[in-house]
């Protein structure tokens, strides 16, 4: 059987779960929505969470929240899957990709503290950091640049549930948690660390914006009577009535939303998942271990070298000169690395908005020997010794 890069891990438990679910009165807007996103927020440090459709509804939903508008320019990594950078486009914003740092291959700071000197203060509205691979990006330090211009921060920390860094004051702050970022996204796609087969969710400390979001993932409808427009006797559809409350079956439409909600027995498939979130965590930061252990002293082993507080290890990315020889080999012994990612910026439709080759030569140059070796919690050490194995037999050249 091959070994893929990453894989769900589905037990007695979880099947459970859903199967009591789909016997219950609800498959959808029920009551294990918001178990769900009370469970995550806990898990996560904030205040509020909002499940949606998949990581990338969560995004959109966050561009919207955001009043992302034509012309509105936005920073983000070029390494990184394109919902990242798509879902400013979704609302007509301008993508603006700014390279990254060849050790954390998170997005640079440094770069993106350039980028905002070198024009006039609000050129541009926000920032995506992507905490790539399950690094977290060093929140606090971004914020900081970010109040300096006015900006906002989504942070897309779909590979770290979990992961967390420490701040200034030797604080341990958890990736999504709301300190420092306005909006935080996750995704429960099956190879990430909490699966729902497809689902998302929106963390967020600010009151205003979860209100928005609740009403952007389901058409843009209300039923809290607090936020009603209309009158009561229009609820009602008499002239004038004595009622002060309105029916139980009103509801408004009140801006354009989207139907982004995610379903009860995925939802009870995520609350399943998550009570093991943190076992498959440090069951992924042993088997980084190992392949640090494996690799040591080799040169295609960079940016993961040693073992990094707080990273959450979604993808473990080594870099070899022959990657497509590497690719080649490791899949005729069935094993099936994947590349992450191909730079954005490169793609045909970011190139035909004028992104060119050489614009961001350490993205560029990352992705030319790229390779994301086999990483989720029931890898066994047998199957990770023939990763290692068969890597260190192949000749690079």
């Amino acid at each position: 059987m091959a070994i893929p890069y990453g894989r769900q891990n589905i037990t007695p438990e979880d099947i459970n779960a859903v199967v009591e679910t789909l016997q219950s009165d609800y498959l959808t807007q029920g009551p294990k929505i918001e178990e769900f996103e009370k469970n995550f927020a806990e898990y996560i440090g904030c205040q509020y969470a909002v499940a949606v459709s998949n990581g990338t509804a969560a995004l959109h939903l966050c561009a919207l929240a955001l009043d992302i508008k034509k012309g509105d320019r936005i920073i983000t990594t070029p390494i990184t899957f394109a919902a990242s950078a798509n879902c400013i486009r979704y609302c007509d914003g301008e993508v603006v990709f700014s390279d990254i740092d060849e050790q954390t291959y998170l997005i640079d700071i440094k770069k993106i503290k350039d980028l905002l000197e070198s024009a006039p203060k609000g050129t541009y509205k926000g920032i995506i950091p992507v905490d790539f691979a399950g690094h977290a990006v060093n929140l606090e330090i971004l914020r900081q640049l970010a109040d300096e211009y006015n900006l906002w921060i989504i942070e897309d920390a779909c590979h770290a549930p979990g992961g967390y860094f420490i701040d200034s004051a030797g604080t341990k702050q958890n990736c999504g948690n709301g300190q420092f970022a306005d909006l935080a996204i996750f995704s429960f796609h099956p190879v990430k660390h909490i699966a729902t087969g497809e689902g998302g969710m929106i963390t967020t400390n600010d009151k205003e914006l979860y209100t928005k979001l609740l009403q952007l993932r389901t058409h843009g409808i209300t039923k809290n009577s607090n936020q009603f427009h209309n009158t009561i006797s229009f609820a009602e559809g008499v002239e004038n009535t004595s009622s002060n409350e309105y029916p139980g079956w009103y509801m408004e439409m009140q801006t354009l939303g989207f139907n982004y909600r995610l379903s009860d027995f995925q939802a009870a498939l995520g609350i399943s998942q998550l009570e093991r979130a943190e076992s498959g965590l440090a069951q992924r930061r042993i088997i980084a271990e190992r392949y640090n252990d494996a690799f040591n002293g080799k040169s295609f082993i960079k940016g993961q070298s040693g073992i990094i507080e707080g990273h959450a290890y979604h993808l473990y990315i080594i870099e070899v000169d022959n990657r497509v020889g590497l690719y080649n080999h490791l899949k005729q012994n069935g094993i099936l690395a994947q590349i992450h990612y191909i730079p954005c910026h490169l793609m045909p439709y970011y190139r035909q908005l004028g992104w060119e080759v050489n614009d961001l030569p350490i993205a560029e140059a990352y992705y030319r020997q790229c390779i994301s070796l086999p990483m989720f919690p029931t890898l066994t050490d047998a199957e990770q010794d023939f990763v290692i194995n068969t890597i260190l037999k192949y000749t690079f050249n």
